[in-house]
């Protein structure tokens, strides 16, 4: 017992982990990525005219 729990809920928990870091670190690329073209882009909210 570590910290008050048993070692199939430490397994559990490194289990999860390994299988949502690569989630996460996928997220934050395309995260990053869309950022980056929103920054690229013309015409954002507020900035809009009709000009003809």
């Amino acid at each position: 017992m570590f910290l008050g729990m048993e070692w199939y809920w430490w397994l559990l928990i490194v289990v999860a982990l390994v299988i949502c870091i690569p989630f996460k670190v996928k997220f934050m690329k395309w995260w990053s990525k869309r950022e980056q073209e929103k920054k690229n882009q013309t015409g954002k909210w507020g900035d809009e005219d009709d000009r003809g």
